[in-house]
Order: structure tokens, then sequence, then C-alpha cells
């Protein structure tokens, strides 16, 4: 006999979009519960931006170290105890994750359910074979898990999910890594610069998260200088060999190769966690994945009560993006039938490789593809650039590596968005964010302080650059007394 529970909203799932929803729900003075199959902890805290922040931060000390004679400094030797990189990774991991837990523990037992939630009906949940919940409304909130070609599971132990990097004990000695997205690179570069011999590949030419082929041509040649990486690979075979996988790939010069690797690790992309929830009873529209279509605005689905939030909706798999579709599919689903489209930042992804990666705004691709829908009433867009090597504060550093593009609007001059590789990006993403977000023109950006040296007086030849191309202001004078050195 289920124990029979009813509610207002039912939230399945405690990770980030979760835990939001549950937050704004909760304020609406309605009854809510959240139900959690487990493990406890965010998808960012347990295998996801902390865990591969501490292994990039230890990549960063070895490179730094390494880089030193650059300046006339000699350190004695460099020695990477892997051990103890994986032992203070798992500690701070476990930290965080340890912060998440008490979080969650704040929520009133009597609203917590432990299980896995599968849909009766429109308004009903049956978690496990134990509880039945009726509820007003449901939001979705499953994350997503990380997926591969099934035919790798031959591969056995020799197989590491990206997500199980993190469970280490020591670094090994050479890994293949396949998927040179956004998770990709962070853990390619890192392992590469902990010691590990990576060889990276990828299918069809991508790299990260770029649309704009003039910054992903700039960041592959990067990349191919530091470790190997082949972003269209022909792998002929991949096949275990005691314990290691010996793989046979094509070189860019058509020649056979072979390698042998201890791991292979799988970095090919995530799925979302809507397949066991059995969603094929309700009628529910969905894509071709099977994750069902969502207003980005509300966060609604065809079934109006039912609302979709984080991972799972497989829009963007960022931290600050699964707490704002959270915050949203929690209050309008309070507040059903009387919702309301809730605020959305504007787009901000970076990704910690060195040069850091970053995306704001419209992307070069959807700029293009806006453009070609309706070329006279967006009027296209142009494109400013600054190289970094030879960006006075980058030079200094000896971190003069990277290319920046902003894109503007012809008829209004308002800044568009950017695609960028360049040092200190995290910071130089957040101030064009900020100004996307405020709709300012590339001119009104012009006027703020910029001080000198700084990395950010790049960020503003490029502006320079974009004024210029939307006939707002003047060319650059080359080294003029007004720009500076430090452009």
């Amino acid at each position: 006999m289920r124990n029979q529970i009813k509610a207002d909203v039912a939230i399945i799932g405690s990770g980030t979009a979760g835990l939001a929803a549950w937050r704004t729900a909760s304020k609406q003075g309605k009854k809510v519960v959240i139900i959690e199959s487990g493990p406890l902890g965010t998808t960012c805290a347990r295998v996801g931006c902390m865990p591969s922040k501490l292994l990039i931060a230890a990549a960063d000390s070895a490179h730094q170290v390494r880089q030193a004679p650059g300046f006339g400094v000699h350190p004695a030797g460099l020695t990477i105890d892997g051990k103890a990189v994986m032992k203070r990774l798992k500690a701070e991991r476990d930290r965080f994750v340890s912060l998440v837990i008490d979080s969650i523990d704040t929520i009133p037992e009597a609203s917590r359910i432990t299980g896995y939630a599968r849909f009766k009906d429109e308004h009903t949940l049956l978690v496990d074979e134990h509880s039945e919940v009726t509820a007003t409304s449901i939001v979705i909130a499953t994350g997503s898990r990380a997926s591969y070609p099934q035919d790798w599971q031959k591969l056995g132990d020799r197989l590491v999910l990206n997500d199980d990097v993190f469970s280490w004990d020591d670094l090994p000695k050479s890994v293949a890594l396949f998927g040179p997205g956004v998770i990709g690179l962070e853990l390619g570069q890192a392992l590469h610069r902990l010691g590990v011999k990576v060889w990276m590949f990828g299918m069809g030419g991508k790299l990260g998260p770029f649309t704009d082929s003039a910054v992903m041509d700039y960041a592959k040649q990067l990349f191919r200088d530091e470790f190997f990486l082949d972003t269209d690979a022909n792998v002929q075979r991949m096949e275990r060999s005691g314990n290691q996988v010996e793989i046979d790939f094509e070189s860019e010069e058509g020649v056979t190769e072979r390698i042998r690797v201890d791991y292979v690790i799988a970095a090919t992309g995530r799925r979302p966690n809507v397949d066991q929830l059995e969603l094929d009873k309700l009628g529910l529209d969905t894509n071709d994945r099977g994750v069902p279509v969502t207003d980005t605005a509300t966060m609604q689905t065809s079934i109006g009560h039912i609302f979709l939030a984080g991972d799972a909706s497989n829009q963007l798999p960022l931290l600050h993006e699964a707490n704002d579709q959270g915050r949203i599919a929690g209050d309008n689903a309070a507040r059903f039938p009387n919702i309301k489209q809730g605020f959305r930042h504007s787009t901000l992804s970076i990704v910690f490789t060195a040069p850091q990666i970053a995306m704001v705004g419209e992307s070069y691709q959807a700029l293009q593809q806006r453009s070609q829908q309706d070329p006279e009433s967006c009027a296209c867009f142009v494109v400013g650039q600054v190289s970094f090597e030879d960006q006075g504060r980058s030079r200094v550093m000896r971190r003069n590596q990277g290319l920046l593009r902003v894109y503007g609007e012809p008829k209004t001059g308002r800044f568009l968005g950017a695609e960028m590789i360049a040092p200190e990006a995290e910071h130089l993403a957040h101030l064009l964010a900020w100004a996307h977000q405020s709709q300012m023109t590339v001119a009104q950006m012009l006027t703020m302080p910029f001080y000198h040296p700084v990395v950010e007086e790049g960020l503003r030849t490029a502006l320079r650059d974009l004024n210029a191309q939307l006939k707002l202001g003047s060319a650059i004078e080359d080294r003029c007394m007004e720009c500076g050195v430090g452009d």
C-alpha cells in the first residue's frame, strides 16, 4: 500500500534547479514536496564545475612553474604528486557537496521524499513502490548524465566518463579523450599540464562552444601547439589490450597511427534525465531527443501545469542558468494558472582553459541566421576584433595569446554579443554581459573608464574597432598617444 501524499507543487530533483524551484515555490505559502533519488549534491558540486576547477587550479600551478624561466626565475625542479593532487581535489569537492547537503537538510523532513519518480498521469507521481504524490503543479528538474556510444562498454573499466575522473586516487600516465567540447577541453588541458600524455579526438571539426570560425580556428592552433588535438578524427579501431586500450587512427597526413593509453575518457555530451519518467503517458510535446518542449520565458511545457528546469531542459547546462530556470519554474508552478514571464539574464558562458574561452550575448551563428532570415529588419551585423598577442598587460604576464571578436548592430549601434579566447576572459566576459543586459551601445561602452595597464584595454581596442565598423567613430590610429601601449 503506497503512502498517499497531496501537494500544491511537486519537484522532481534536488539539484541546482530543483532547490531554486523549492525556494521560490515555498515562499508563496504553498505545500511543496521535493523528490530525490540520490546521490545528494548538485552536479556542479559533485562532478562538474567545482572538482574540474580544482583539477585546473593544480594544473595552472604546475604550468606557472614551467613558465618561470621565461621571467628569469629558475625553480629547482617540478614534481607532480598525482595522489596528492587527487586527495586535495576530493577533500575540497566533498566540502562543497556537504554545503549543498546542508542546504537540502533545511527542507522540512515531511517535504522530502526519497526515491525514483515516474508519472502515473498528468497530476500523479509514483515514487518507487512506497509513495503516490498528487500535485496541482509539477516541476521536472532531474538534471543530466554523461552519455557515450554504447559499443564503448567493451572497454570495461578502461572507459571513464568525464564525471568519474574525479574519483581517481592517482593520475594515469596516458589518456585518449573523446569530445573537445567545454568539458573535454578543460579536462584535457589540465591533465596534460599535470604530466598526463593526452590525445584528444573530436568529430565534425567543432571545438568548444565556438560558432565564430575565426576565433575557433585561432583556438585550435593554440591547443594543437600544446597537446595532440584532432577535431575531425578518423578512428579506425579501439580495443582493450590488457590494462590499456589500443587505438588506431588516421593522422592528418593520411597515415594510420597506433597508440596505447591507460584510459579512454568519454566527454561526448550529456543526456537529460527524462527517459525514466514515463513521459509517454502524458502526451507532452517533445523534441527529437525526447525532451519536453519548453517555453524559455515561463519554463512551461505543452501541459500547462508541468514545468521543466535545469539541465533536464537541454538548453544551457550552466549553474546560473539552472538557478534562473528553477526560480522561474518554481514561481510559476506555485502561482499556476496565473503564470508570468520570468527574468532571464544575458547569455554568459566561460570555459576555464588557458587562455580562457567565453561567449556573451548572441553568438556569431545566431546573428548570421537572424540576418539571413530577415536581412532588412536587423540590418545584419558588423564585427570588431583585437588580438592579445601584442597587448601590453598580456605581454607583461607572458600570457599574450588570444582573439576577441565583438558584434554590433548598425542601425542602433547596440552591442550584440562576443566570442573570445583570451587571458582573463572570465572578467572581460562579465563586463560585456553586463553591457549586453543593459542594452548599451558600443559608443556608451567606450565612455566607461579603462585603467592602464590592464587586459581590459584590449577590450577597449576591440570596441573601438567595432565602433569604426559601425561607422559611428573614426578608425583606430596605430599606437596613438591617446591609446597608449596598453592597447
